[in-house]
């Protein structure tokens, strides 16, 4: 075939068309071409150049996952603290639980990452996350097997940050990936409800920003031009209210299966195994954190509205919930976008033992919540389908797993404290489930109850003394004291079961003191162990608590600091 500007000579052979559009054609094409590589290439290599010389500069830092480092003298890989920056802002920088991998993987070792935001950490203490209840069971039930359990979780990320580690991760030999995430998909880097970055919902340029701000040349504008923040919890959202209805909630759940999918295969190219699991949320005792009306309701709807939701929640509190459910359903009628107003009606359908439907209520005032901390249904549907679509990963339906084992089918504060963070029952009844999963494998035939350690035998191994139950009831009674939990439906309930918890243990120091020592004991190489009972036993022995202290280094050259601020030599 010949082209438009070509004729065959005598021999057959195509011969350059000499006419003189032709002719100019080529001239323009010669003209323009070398300049036009110039302008591309010019840019790049005088980025590239300034990009090397900020580095050798010593300017920015690097952004990897980790950084080489030593463990008691042995090469590991250590969490970069730097690595959130392209993330947050400067001076809001969050960090998980540092961690170092070694670089030397023992042959029969089983090393398992686990993924996710804070619930998947452990938040309010990742002393006894799932993941730790998790590493106790497996050695329990396989001793001769060696387990490395890797715990990223972080406060305040998600799935595009998500997806950044297990990129590197992925160089780590891992065997098993576990991901817990999508609360954060709205109010996290990049989604349409976040306080930390831009709101830009286009996949391409959100990583393409992502890239930019791990660059020298970024971290150099990012500081020139962005004012240090300070990290202010969710405060700093709640004017950050994205409605179910908004258009933007479509790109959220787009990007968040991208990278969630994106993040599986990450996973299943380095030769890993992936568990990936939907999120419990509290619904029974977590009212919507915010609501907006519909769009378009005039303002003698609004009024009507407003009337039969007075009346219905005088009846309520009269405990008359039949009548009051009657005025509820009649507002809903004229709004049914308002997240609190469905929390209403689903607390009368419990109380009138309707369970079935308490729960359907519930869970649209869960998705209807303008302040998106929870995963939805939708962000759930996702987990479930990318894990059913995938070669080798694996479904954990918490979501349903935590329902089966809640009062009535409903979730509420016996397995989750507030919105999102598991309560001890809640930890251990996901470790429970995901062991059910590896330890299936290992055993080539279904695990049954007798041989999964208890929540107790658990807890012994990880010295969650009833000291330390109530200290973290306490703190999150003192997270509830501020906003937007304050400003919840029904606050004063959330406050009062914690207050109960959160009582002084009648256990006694001495007595708290042993089970340290005996699961040390069991464990000795344990650095959270030892970081507990040193910040636990520097209250009554110093330098004993300085001791344990030092223990808890996670690599070599690490500063430990004891609970008055003196760096520990």
């Amino acid at each position: 075939m010949m082209y438009e500007s070509e004729v065959e000579n005598k021999q057959g052979e195509p011969e350059l068309d000499k006419s003189p559009n032709a002719v100019s054609a080529r001239l323009a094409w010669r003209f323009w071409l070398p300049r036009i590589a110039t302008a591309i290439l010019v840019p790049i290599l005088l980025l590239g150049a300034m990009e090397l010389g900020l580095r050798l500069l010593g300017v920015g830092y690097s952004t990897d996952l980790t950084q080489p480092c030593t463990v008691h003298g042995r090469p590991a890989a250590c969490y970069n603290l730097f690595f959130p920056a392209p993330f947050f802002p400067p001076g809001m920088i969050k960090t998980p639980q540092v961690y170092a991998i070694p670089t030397d993987k023992p042959q029969g070792t089983f090393r398992i990452f686990v993924l996710g935001e804070s619930a998947a950490m452990g938040d309010p203490d990742p002393a006894y996350s799932f993941s730790r209840y998790l590493e106790v069971m497996l050695k329990e039930r396989f001793p001769s097997r060696k387990f490395e359990v890797v715990n990223t979780g972080s406060v305040a990320i998600n799935s595009y940050v998500s997806l950044l580690i297990a990129k590197e991760l992925a160089k780590q030999r891992p065997d098993l990936f576990i991901m817990y995430s999508g609360n954060n998909e709205v109010v996290g880097p990049y989604g349409p409800g976040t306080a930390l970055t831009s709101s830009n919902m286009s996949l391409p340029v959100i990583r393409g920003s992502i890239f930019l701000r791990s660059t020298r040349i970024g971290q150099l504008l990012t500081s020139l031009g962005t004012r240090k923040k300070e990290w202010g919890g969710m405060e700093m959202f709640l004017d950050k209210q994205v409605p179910a209805s908004s258009p933007l909630m479509k790109y959220a759940y787009a990007n968040f299966e991208s990278n969630l999918r994106d993040t599986v295969a990450v996973a299943r190219n380095a030769g890993a195994k992936v568990i990936v699991s939907t999120v419990a949320t509290n619904l029974k005792d977590c009212s919507p954190f915010a609501s907006q009306h519909r769009e378009g309701l005039s303002q003698d709807d609004l009024r009507t509205w407003s009337g039969l939701v007075q009346q219905a929640s005088a009846l309520e509190n009269e405990r008359s919930y039949e009548e009051a459910l009657k005025l509820y359903l009649s507002a809903l009628r004229i709004d049914d976008q308002y997240a609190e107003l469905e929390f209403r009606i689903a607390r009368c359908l419990g109380k009138m033992e309707n369970y079935q439907a308490a729960n359907e209520h519930f869970r649209r005032a869960r998705d209807l919540d303008t302040l998106r901390f929870r995963a939805d249904g939708r962000i759930n549907d996702i987990n479930r389908s990318v894990a059913s679509s995938m070669p080798g990963a694996e479904l954990v339906d918490a979501d349903a797993i935590f329902s089966q084992q809640s009062p009535h089918g409903v979730i509420g504060s016996e397995l989750v404290y507030e919105h999102v963070h598991m309560t001890p029952a809640g930890n251990y009844l996901l470790a429970r489930s995901i062991f059910l999963v590896i330890a299936g494998r290992f055993e080539g035939h279904p695990i049954v109850d007798g041989e999964v350690p208890s929540k107790a035998e658990c807890e012994r191994l990880l010295a969650f003394t009833a000291l330390d139950h109530s200290r973290v009831a306490a703190e999150m009674l003192d997270r509830l004291q501020r906003p937007p939990f304050t400003t919840q439906l029904n606050h004063p309930d959330q406050v009062l079961r914690l207050i109960a918890d959160a009582d002084p243990s009648a256990e006694s120091p001495q007595q708290a003191a042993a089970e340290y020592q005996l699961a040390i004991r069991k464990n000795p190489d344990d650095r959270i162990l030892h970081y507990k009972y040193g910040l636990f036993l520097y209250n009554f022995d110093p330098a004993a608590g300085a001791e344990e202290l030092k223990m808890s280094q996670p690599w070599d050259g690490f500063p430990v600091f004891t609970p008055d601020g003196r760096r520990i030599q």
